[in-house]
């Protein structure tokens, strides 16, 4: 009995941290250190911009000339989907031309509130 309330609070406690919302703020240092090397927020650099990119469809966005597999997609940017495209695009999107991984849930949760807040949403 012990073992399964111990289990229960471990699960409860990882649930907790999984929930916790990301910081805009430290969102827009990560994404300044971490992204801008490909994308800016309103112009095509190596990647597509991103400033509105929360709430969109995938390979949408006119300025840029999307891999075949992005265009095809059928994938709308959320919370959800750019928590898992960060971590490893190619389980979101096979084939798409972005190699990238981040690790660190809580830099990827303040990337996403980041973009969450500049597309107003």
């Amino acid at each position: 009995m012990k073992t399964v309330i111990v289990l229960l609070a471990a699960l409860g406690a990882l649930s907790a941290i999984a929930a916790t919302p990301g910081d805009a703020r430290r969102g827009r240092e990560t994404f300044e250190q971490t992204c801008t090397g490909c994308h800016a927020l309103d112009r095509p650099k190596v990647g597509p911009p991103l400033r509105n990119v929360y709430g969109q469809p995938a390979g949408k966005d006119n300025q840029f000339s999307y891999s075949d597999a992005v265009k095809g997609a059928s994938v709308t940017w959320d919370e959800t989907t750019l928590d898992r495209w960060l971590a490893d695009t190619e389980s979101v999107i096979p084939g798409n031309d972005m190699s990238f991984r981040l690790n660190d849930g809580t830099k990827r949760a303040d990337i996403i509130a980041y973009l969450k807040q500049l597309s107003g949403k």
